[in-house]
Order: structure tokens, then sequence, then C-alpha cells
């Protein structure tokens, strides 16, 4: 688990109040989204155009004042995982998100992660984002022997499996917990996708742009 908080990129107030919402339920969007949509008064919610910054600031603060949980920690089959990561950057640097989904071995979905990064910040430091959120809920949640990673950005891969330098000033923090992190696993490895695999992580990097494009 990586104990120590990553720096965050600048997010408005608003954004920030989304972002503490998803840190309290292990930032899993879905719950997240729902237990949001649920304080809005009347028929708007987070992404609703009627939905006003003020409604939506009174029921973030509201449900950070309240016992909220993590949803229960599905089971999986044995001690291997699976960890789908996407980074997305509207204007790179622009809105930035970050996603992840964990899986076993079986491909068995246990869990769909995302948080917005910042609000101008770019691609290659969402991807990074994407996988330490990635790694740190999955050693939050279970005893992992084998992981496999599946990664569609070259330049964090020669950064954190063939050791070549960060390119892009301002990730080594992110860099040096990615490593601290994967150093506890006894097996880990990487595959890079294609721009034509189907990534399960892009759409929850999405979201979170979307909510880093939230305004103050």
């Amino acid at each position: 688990m990586i104990s120590e908080p990553l720096p965050v990129e600048y997010l408005s107030p608003l954004a920030t109040l989304v972002d503490g919402v998803l840190a309290r339920v292990g930032y899993e969007m879905t719950a997240a989204t729902e237990v949001i949509d649920d304080a809005v008064p009347g028929y708007g919610g987070l992404f609703d155009p009627s939905t006003t910054s003020t409604e939506l600031r009174e029921a973030l603060e509201a449900l950070l004042a309240s016992d909220l949980a993590r949803p229960p920690i599905l089971e999986p089959a044995g001690d291997s995982f699976v960890l789908y990561v996407d980074g997305s950057s509207r204007g790179n640097p622009g809105p930035a998100g970050a996603g992840a989904v964990i899986m076993d071995a079986e491909e068995n979905e246990l869990a769909r992660l995302g948080r917005p990064v910042g609000s101008r910040t770019g691609n290659n430091t969402a991807e990074y984002v994407a996988l330490q959120l990635g790694l740190s809920e999955l050693l939050t949640r279970y005893e992992a022997r084998e992981l496999e990673v599946r990664i569609d950005s070259m330049t964090v891969i020669r950064d954190v499996w063939k050791g070549n330098d960060p390119t892009e000033s301002g990730v080594e923090t992110y860099s040096e917990a990615i490593a601290t992190a994967l150093s506890t696993f006894p097996e880990h490895r990487y595959t890079h996708l294609a721009d034509s695999d189907p990534n399960p992580a892009d759409a929850l990097a999405t979201v979170g742009a979307d909510i880093a494009a939230f305004g103050p």
C-alpha cells in the first residue's frame, strides 16, 4: 500500500469536493456518482445541466460530513490480478482524469476506479496517476502475488518497466511511488495495449476529466 499521499494537481474547489467523496468510497466511480446524485435536491445530479454549482457544493459538503463508506470488497478468484489503467486529458494539457479497473485472473471485474487529476494537466501525468490509483487500491484491498498491468502509454512503460528516466517534468514522485508499490508484488509484468484494443479504464478516465473541468 502507498502510505504517503501523492501531490495533487490543481483542481477547482468544486472538483476537489467531488474528489473528496471519491476518496471516501475508495474511488469507486459508480458508487460516488450514485451517492452524489441521491444527495442533490430535485431531479439534478452530478452531470445534470440543471444542477447549480451551489446545489452541488452543498450536497458534496453534506456528504463529506456524513458517514460515507466504501462498497463491499469483492472476493477474487485467487491471488493473481489484472489491472487496466488509462489517463485522459482534454487539450493536453487540460482537464484530466485517471481510470483503473481491477480484475482477477479469470477477468471477473472487482473494482472500477476513477478520479479527476487536474484542471490543466497533461495526458502522461494522468497515465501515471491512473497507475498509482490502481496499484494503491489493489494493495489496500487484496493480498496479491501476481499482477499484469494493461496500459497503452509507452511513456509510462519506458519509465516504470524499462528503467528510462521520466521524460515529463513533475512526475518523478508518481514514478517513485509506483516503483515502491510494484516492488511489493512477487511477480508483475505489463501488456502494451494498442489504440484499437479495448480498455475498460478509458471511460472512467473520461469521467474523471469531466469532473476536473468543473468550475468553482
